[in-house]
């Protein structure tokens, strides 16, 4: 559901944001914005010396100390100018260094839930171009004050050279407010627009890279193509859009700021054959008439700064989204007793899983089966608190997952996925991820249990080979991330689809190391494994089969074979293959062992072991 506008905590993260940001380069804009008001003061005072020098000149007075002290002003802004460019980038560079590192660390905070708020694409067009832009902005307020002196002491000197001068430009001074307004308010509605397109193009993008193999296969790259591109004349809009405001703003600005200068010059002029001025004074006049209309470098830098809001804006959407809070608990004792009680979570607005009660006692194997959509993935992430359930709650050992430091958590719960991110530099890095202080012997002892030994040897070097230069398959991919899981180890493994890419040999020896009967250790603890194969659902103590966003049944695999819809769960050919032996008579299709309790449909509360 939209947050309606006057509740929208996004421009209250921007406004925070950018004050954390600013502070952050305190010093820098503290010196960016003295060095802008010295060069503005810097040329406020060129204007009166060269008038001051010309006068001395004309009367033919001595003038060698005034030509020196202009050549030493003119020199005096050529460094200032340098200096403030320095400080400009400087500035833009560590702020927008320092948003995406928060950015990232935000992100990441949050969790799974930034990807679906966002999507994947437009996370990474915020991270990169968004970030840059909103960088903008401590620099863009620091060079603010200089920017607003320069017109107002324009002003404030043609008073001082003669008052009539102040009172003629002053005629156009509501104009130029009026200008100035409205280009902040229609380039801040342009820029947001354009921005939120570039998103859209770069979310469609990350999918179909994502999915690039499926579009070459299916021979759709034009169309993907096409789809990608779409916004681009929205977009091409936007951008015509923003230039029109600030082009029709530098022709309103050149259609009054002329007429304003001719008038202070004409004025000036009438003064000079009254003897009422010098000439001197009018050079400087007609220098202090230009600075005084000064609007058009104005309308760049209010564009600049109402671009620089508007990205900021769209950053301040990610940091309004929550980042996931832990609590303080540690885990007692115990075996890795998983509980699922009255879960509920919803998805898109669907309700996925509805009132779920599940116990899995310690030390055993759970296969989670269903058709597509039945919720297995997201049972799953609920388990290891990859996300929380929009109602009821999940206990490891009696502890509710929510009430866990986040440390303990990630040490007690491991994961692995149908296709794992393998991050670290080395494949031994990516196997240790995690782990505080993994050694090579754990590692490598992880790798073989997950059959990944044999061909990391194979490798350039080995361990040592860099992870970006390891060629592999999906099925190799799958099993580092196997790997991985088993070498972080905990009360509970949760494998989301992670044996879908294995052959049918690796899957065996596999799942039998994770029933504890292969010629390894293996991983000890809970098991909970999303299974697509009979052959996976088959070697587990038992399964739970969701179907409508409820625990159908709970049993051993041979006993609810005996049921047409879940045979139909696997395919029938593919199932006829892998079901083992036919289920006994004795045993009913929704039986579950003794040590094992559901929700039952008649009984919300379910059974207890």
């Amino acid at each position: 559901m939209t947050t309606p506008p006057d509740t929208d905590p996004a421009p209250g993260h921007a406004r925070a944001l950018l004050r954390a940001a600013t502070r952050h380069s305190g010093p820098h804009c503290a010196a960016l914005c003295l060095v802008s008001i010295t060069a503005t003061g810097a040329g406020l005072l060129l204007p009166a010396l060269l008038g001051r020098t010309l006068d001395l000149l004309l009367a033919h007075a001595p003038a060698n100390r005034w030509v020196l002290y202009c050549a030493g002003l003119v020199l005096l802004l050529a460094g200032l100018d340098a200096a403030q460019t320095v400080l400009t980038g400087t500035v833009d560079a560590r702020t927008t260094a320092w948003l995406r590192r928060r950015l990232t660390r935000h992100v990441l905070g949050v969790g799974p839930r930034a990807a679906e708020r966002f999507g994947s694409g437009d996370l990474v067009a915020r991270l990169v171009g968004t970030a840059a832009q909103a960088g903008t902005t401590p620099a863009a307020r620091a060079a603010l004050p200089a920017g607003l002196a320069g017109p107002v002491g324009g002003v404030v000197a043609l008073a001082l050279v003669d008052w009539r001068l102040a009172a003629v430009f002053l005629t156009g001074a509501p104009v130029l407010t009026l200008l100035l307004r409205t280009v902040a308010r229609d380039t801040a509605d342009c820029a947001a627009h354009y921005q939120r397109v570039q998103g859209r193009i770069a979310a469609a993008l990350a999918e179909t890279v994502d999915g690039f193999r499926t579009v070459r296969a299916a021979g759709t790259a034009d169309r993907e193509t096409r789809r990608i591109l779409r916004p681009l004349p929205e977009l091409s809009g936007a951008g015509h859009r923003m230039w029109r405001v600030q082009g029709r703003a530098a022709g309103q600005a050149v259609a009054v700021a002329p007429l304003l200068q001719l008038g202070v010059v004409a004025v000036a002029g009438v003064l000079l054959t009254r003897h009422r001025l010098s000439v001197g004074e009018v050079l400087a006049a007609s220098r202090y008439a230009v600075l005084a209309t000064g609007v058009g470098v104005l309308v760049g830098h209010l564009a600049g700064l109402a671009r620089a809001r508007a990205a900021a804006a769209r950053l301040g959407e990610v940091f309004a989204e929550p980042v996931t809070a832990y609590g303080a608990r540690r885990l007692p004792t115990g075996p890795g007793l998983l509980e699922l009680r009255g879960v509920t979570a919803r998805r898109g607005g669907r309700t996925v899983l509805d009132g779920v009660d599940l116990v899995v006692p310690g030390g055993t194997t759970l296969a989670v089966v269903g058709r597509s959509g039945a919720g297995k993935s997201l049972l799953a992430a609920l388990a290891g608190r990859l996300a929380d359930p929009d109602a009821g709650e999940v206990l490891l050992d009696g502890v509710p997952l929510r009430d866990l430091t986040h440390e303990e958590l990630r040490h007690s719960v491991a994961y692995a996925f149908a296709r794992p991110a393998l991050l670290g530099t080395t494949v031994e890095e990516t196997i240790g991820l995690g782990l505080l202080c993994p050694s090579p012997a754990r590692v490598r002892e992880a790798a073989r249990t997950a059959r990944a030994d044999d061909f990391v040897r194979r490798l350039p070097d080995g361990y040592a080979t860099p992870v970006a230069d390891a060629p592999r398959s999906g099925g190799e991919a799958q099993r580092l991330g196997l790997a991985r899981a088993f070498a972080h180890g905990g009360r509970l493994l949760i494998l989301d689809d992670a044996l879908s890419s294995l052959d049918t040999v690796t899957e065996h020896h596999i799942t039998r190391a994770l029933l504890g009967d292969g010629d390894g250790d293996g991983p000890h603890g809970t098991r909970l494994l999303v299974a697509h194969r009979a052959a996976t659902a088959a070697r587990a103590d038992a399964v739970a089969w969701l179907d409508g966003g409820r625990v159908r049944a709970l049993g051993r695999h041979e006993e609810l074979w005996g049921t047409a819809e879940y045979r139909a769960v696997f395919g029938e050919e593919t199932a006829s293959r892998a079901a083992g032996p036919a289920p006994s008579a004795s045993t009913g299709p929704g039986s579950a062992p003794d040590s094992w309790a559901s929700a039952d449909p008649a009984s919300p509360e379910g059974a207890r072991p």
